[in-house]
């Protein structure tokens, strides 16, 4: 039996004054102890999403619960969440012992329970030496978790971040991801995440809601949404992606045979809608399942070399098809010796093979 929902909307719609949509007929369940991110580009509808579970915006229609408990209507200071925004919003003229607090005074907590709580949480984010720093003092990763801890030291059911890792640079960030990722396994507490960085999102999450135009477009685990994208729009927002148009020429047990572009591509199809042959299709591969050889060898169609980028491990080559354009990551060594074309030049005749079974079709055009 699945465990009930700690969070569940239903139907839930926000309309903005003049008409615009934030969200539109969102239904969401997040159970106990998940990982949660909310990702889309900029205003794809994640942030008021968030802001509707933490009661800062209201739905136009539909209902919000926590825990079973009917939660629309309420106000955020009552409902048994809280967030982590993206200033972090420290107090500059206290402590990280007072900032970390302030929740519990506010509350009327004991001193004594209050120093308990304060103590216990400083020791979980590793900053118990920084207990009388002041926020000006603190390194941007510190002030991150000064935030994080003010959060959870109120023992929240579910903690809400926005954006919270958006203001670290790129190799801080990176490993702020690990740490809040290692902070909420050990805690067990419901995390739900606003971010538009998909790679943050993969890296970290247990499940990503992707969202475009206030729309979900797809709700499933990072591993599912790379190898089987359900629409267009994820295909492409989820990391590097290639997508051509082609001609159903033959069905293949569970798999067609598409003609895009020159190339003899064998695609998985949705087993819940019909393909049949002389369908139009849009088609969607990553470019590590593209093969690339010299003119002569046994491939399925052919190129012309455009560019060639470095990317570190993999060199990512960009080939001009017969109709449309794709990308190629070819790795650059193997057993730490150079692999064979991977001194591609502008311009040369190549030949092209997409793997089979790494092809999806997310699009029919002629049903």
């Amino acid at each position: 039996m699945e465990p009930k929902p700690v969070v569940q909307l239903n139907s839930v719609t926000k309309r903005f004054e003049g008409g615009t949509i934030g969200v539109s007929s969102v239904d969401l369940s997040i159970a106990p102890g998940e990982f949660l991110t909310l990702l889309g580009p900029s205003g794809c509808g994640k942030t008021t999403m968030l802001r509707l579970i933490a009661g800062f915006e209201a739905p136009t229609s539909g209902s919000i619960f926590i825990d079973g408990a009917d939660m629309t209507a309420l106000p955020p200071y009552v409902r048994p969440v809280n967030t982590v925004f993206q200033d972090y919003a420290l107090f500059p003229h206290m402590n990280v012992e007072e900032n970390i607090g302030f929740g519990l005074s506010v509350a009327r907590v004991g001193a004594g329970e209050r120093r308990r709580r304060v103590k216990e949480v400083l020791a979980l984010v590793a900053l118990s030496e920084k207990s009388e720093s002041t926020v000006y003092a603190l390194s941007g990763g510190q002030r991150q978790r000064v935030a994080l801890a003010r959060a959870l030291v109120n023992e929240p059911r579910v903690l809400l971040l926005d954006e919270p890792l958006a203001a670290l640079d790129a190799h801080l960030r990176e490993q702020m991801q690990m740490e809040l990722k290692s902070l909420q396994t050990r805690l067990g507490t419901t995390f739900v995440m606003v971010t538009h960085d998909q790679s943050e999102a993969l890296s970290i999450s247990d499940r990503i809601v992707v969202l475009n135009k206030g729309v979900v477009e797809q709700i499933a685990s990072p591993a599912f949404l790379y190898d089987a994208p359900a629409t267009p729009f994820v295909a492409t927002f989820i990391g590097a992606m290639n997508t051509l148009e082609g001609v159903v020429v033959e069905r293949r047990g569970l798999d067609v045979l598409v003609d895009a572009a020159g190339l003899a591509i064998v695609a998985q199809h949705p087993q819940q809608q019909p393909v049949e042959p002389g369908m139009k299709v849009t088609i969607v591969f990553r470019p590590e399942a593209v093969g690339v050889g010299a003119p002569g060898l046994d491939q399925v169609g052919m190129g012309r070399i455009k560019e060639v980028a470095f990317h570190g491990r993999a060199l990512r080559v960009y080939i001009a098809l017969s109709e449309g354009n794709v990308m190629a990551d070819i790795p650059r060594t193997t057993g730490g010796q150079m692999t064979e074309g991977s001194n591609f030049t502008s311009g040369e005749p190549v030949t092209v093979r997409v793997a089979d079974g790494a092809t999806r079709i997310v699009a029919m055009h002629n049903i």
